[in-house]
């Protein structure tokens, strides 16, 4: 395992290849597994620092195709950091933009070298290449970095993928030439869609490259949730023992937890827990709630009794179903505050349950609530 700005602490569970751990980084520890909230543009959509951590997030993740559009990274670096300029004091991992890429296809043009793309927000041209999103990333100041990587649909002919994916792993050790800020860790990305050979092959590339964790990419983009599994298993398999920190980017769906974690995933990020409670979906203890059901209007109950959130202690359903009906702005943060809430709670359930034997029985209880009503929601481009 390289030495450098991180370290990591692993220990196995009696549970698949689940694992047990500790990441430092600049700005504290985290404990894994671990769910970052997504703050794509130096916010997690409605909420404050101070609620994320008293929620119990450990770290957030940032977006450097959008902070790098606007406001722009260099001028976050004048402000003095992004941790500074957002006002969060715990770690921070950037996403390079390989995602936004993805997105953004009727607006970019792909080459050896980088993209040139179209800003979503205006349409003046820019070009993004490892070199400048690692320099973003620097001026940014995260405490873990993304190579800058190409992501492509997984139902592409297996050349366009395969293409992708050599590019990815030369574009990766652009990545590592170029990095330079000794108190920041970088990630490298392991891609090849849904097809095992090219999974295995770029885990023998980026794994054989001196990156303080690895990344898995190219997932939750329309595959199957049998084919997302399948993908991971190959991925751990070809792993082995590697002990480097392991993220799964864009993925975090309550259920999806479950699957990640026995195959050895350590850190996740994902926006469906915020978009969704902006829509009035509440993530409880007994399955997804729609609070804007008119069942809820005369509801005077908890949103959900066992949970610890604001939400919960202070206001009833019938108060939320209120609030989403008029298109009140608290609705968005006290709906937040508790899908947050539920799913930092899960994960250290998870933590717990992997210590304590009862994965099982807890991997059950939360089939049971949402093995029916679960999907798959892709990220979406400008939205968290």
């Amino acid at each position: 395992m390289p030495s450098g700005p991180i370290s990591f602490s692993s220990r196995p569970t009696s549970i698949g290849r689940a694992r047990l751990g500790t990441l430092g980084t600049p700005h504290g520890a985290i404990d894994t597994p671990q769910f970052m909230p997504v703050g794509t543009q130096a916010s997690v959509k409605s909420v404050t620092p101070a609620d994320l951590h008293l929620i119990g997030a450990q770290i957030i993740l940032g977006n450097t195709y959008h902070l790098s559009l606007r406001p722009g990274a260099e001028r976050i670096a004048r402000l003095g950091g992004l941790h500074r300029f957002m006002a969060w004091d715990g770690p921070i991992l950037t996403d390079s933009g390989g995602f936004q890429v993805f997105s953004l296809a009727h607006l970019r043009e792909v080459d050896d070298e980088g993209v040139t793309f179209a800003s979503h927000i205006d349409g003046s041209r820019h070009r993004l290449t490892p070199e400048s999103a690692v320099a973003a990333q620097e001026q940014l100041g995260s405490d873990i970095a993304m190579a800058f990587d190409e992501l492509v649909d997984p139902s592409r002919d297996s050349a366009a993928v395969a293409g992708a994916m050599e590019r990815t792993h030369r574009w990766a050790e652009r990545s590592l030439a170029a990095h330079s800020l000794p108190d920041q860790a970088l990630f490298g990305i392991i891609q090849g869609g849904i097809d095992p050979e090219l999974r295995t092959r770029s885990v023998a590339a980026i794994s054989g490259l001196p990156f303080d964790g690895l990344a898995i990419g190219g997932l939750s983009v329309g595959e199957t949730k049998a084919e997302m599994e399948g993908t991971l298993r190959v991925v751990a398999e070809a792993l082995g023992d590697d002990a480097r920190p392991r993220y799964l980017m864009g993925v975090g769906s309550p259920l999806d937890f479950f699957v990640a974690v026995e195959q050895g995933i350590d850190l996740f990020d994902c926006v469906l827990p915020t978009r969704v409670a902006r829509t009035g979906q509440l993530w409880t203890s007994e399955g997804r709630l729609n609070i804007r059901n008119s069942r809820f209007q005369d509801d005077p109950g908890q949103v959900d009794p066992e949970c610890r959130c604001e939400t919960c202690k202070t206001f009833s359903r019938a108060y939320l179903a209120h609030l989403f009906r008029a298109e009140e702005l608290l609705a968005y943060h006290l709906a937040t505050v508790h899908n947050l809430t539920y799913t930092l709670d899960l994960m250290r359930g998870i933590r717990a349950a992997l210590a304590d034997g009862s994965f099982a029985s807890l991997r059950n209880t939360v089939q049971a609530r949402y093995g029916n009503a679960e999907s798959r929601t892709k990220r979406p481009v400008t939205d968290q």
